[in-house]
This record gives C-alpha cells, sequence and structure tokens, in this order.
C-alpha cells in the first residue's frame, strides 16, 4: 500500500504556531515525515531520526480527511507526492 499525503490549512491567530501542516502518512496513518509552515514563512521537518525546529511526529494514526474537517479550524485536502517533497525539500535548509 502506497503512502498518503496531506496537507492542512490550520486557521488561527496564535503567532507561535504553523498555519500550513504536510503530512507522510504510512499505511496505517502514522505520520513518517512532517513540514510545518509558519505564518512568517518559516519552515520546519521531522522524520523517523531528524527534527527541525521542534517540530514532532504525531503519536497516534492521523485522522481522516473528513474527520479533520469537522473542525472548522482545519482546511485539510489530500496532495501528491511531488507536492509534499517540495514542501519537504523547501524545509531542509
Amino acid at each position: 500500500m502506497q503512502p498518503t499525503y496531506l496537507k492542512v490549512r490550520w486557521i488561527h491567530d496564535f503567532p507561535d504556531e504553523p498555519v500550513e501542516l504536510y503530512s507522510e502518512l504510512d499505511p496505517d496513518r502514522y505520520e513518517v515525515r512532517k513540514v510545518e509552515v509558519f505564518r512568517d514563512g518559516r519552515r520546519v521537518r521531522a522524520d523517523e531520526s531528524t527534527t527541525t525546529g521542534g517540530t514532532l511526529l504525531g503519536v497516534v494514526p492521523a485522522p481522516t480527511l473528513e474527520e479533520i474537517a469537522e473542525d472548522g479550524e482545519f482546511e485539510p485536502s489530500a496532495i501528491s507526492r511531488v507536492e509534499f517533497e517540495e514542501a519537504w525539500q523547501s524545509a531542509a535548509g
């Protein structure tokens, strides 16, 4: 089974929290890699062995797109592997 890729826009006014979250999920919906994008353009990332900027992988399976969308603060969408890889590389340095 192929990984799943998500992008979630987080609508809030917290200056120190990310506004976009990108996740690569394994078949059991656990995060394998994650990118967080902040309002000021800063990008941080995490995988199973490395983390930048304090971001960490989730410890429980990610909810479905429908479950995430139930909370009005979040706008989730499925994305391609290419789009995830672009976000991953943009957070590399």
